[in-house]
This record gives structure tokens, sequence and C-alpha cells, in this order.
């Protein structure tokens, strides 16, 4: 399945629009990533513990929404939007929303 955050595909005319499909996945960080990312906010430098759940995040987020795509007959998703926000008590959790319109090319 074609992904993409543009509107279109160049070179793929769109046969068919099947709707808007979205896809949420909230995930937590728990103690020890909490503590590594603090040793790593306390010496500088990028957080590698909080990067991989965050990667970890969005490709389960995208997964889903091919997967909702899919089941509506889409063989694409264009228009895709990502957003990222931390929910829950001091914002511990983090949630990554991706909408975009299922199509058929």
């Amino acid at each position: 399945m074609i992904l993409t955050t543009t509107p279109t595909i160049e070179g793929q005319p769109i046969k068919q629009y099947l709707g808007i499909v979205t896809s949420e996945t909230i995930i937590g960080a728990n103690a020890i990533k909490d503590f590594m990312a603090g040793l790593t906010d306390f010496f500088g430098g990028r957080s590698s513990t909080y990067e991989k759940v965050l990667i970890e995040a969005k490709d389960s987020a995208l997964a889903e929404l091919q997967q909702r795509a899919a089941q509506k007959g889409a063989n694409a998703i264009v228009g895709i939007d990502l957003d990222y926000e931390t929910v829950g008590a001091n914002g511990g959790m983090l949630m990554v929303t991706v909408s975009g319109t299922a199509v058929v090319i």
C-alpha cells in the first residue's frame, strides 16, 4: 500500500476516494525509560530511549491506518497527517494520531 503525505501520487491517477481513515496509538514510557531519558537530559544529547518509543508508536499507528484503509478496499492513502501529543498524569504517555484519505489508484 502506498502511503503519502501529498494529496496525489505522481503518475498514479486516483480512481476512487473511499473516505477518511484514522488511527490512534497511546504508548507509555515506563519508569526505567524516564530515568534513562533524565540522564540524557542532565548530560545532554539525544534520548534514544524516547526516540525508540516514538518510532514504535508511529509505526503502530501507521500499521493500523493501513489495516483500516485495506478494509475499505483501498490500495493507497493520501494526505496523511501525523500528530504527536503527551497525555496522562504528568504527560507520561505519548499519543500518536494519524489520518488520511483511503483511495484506489
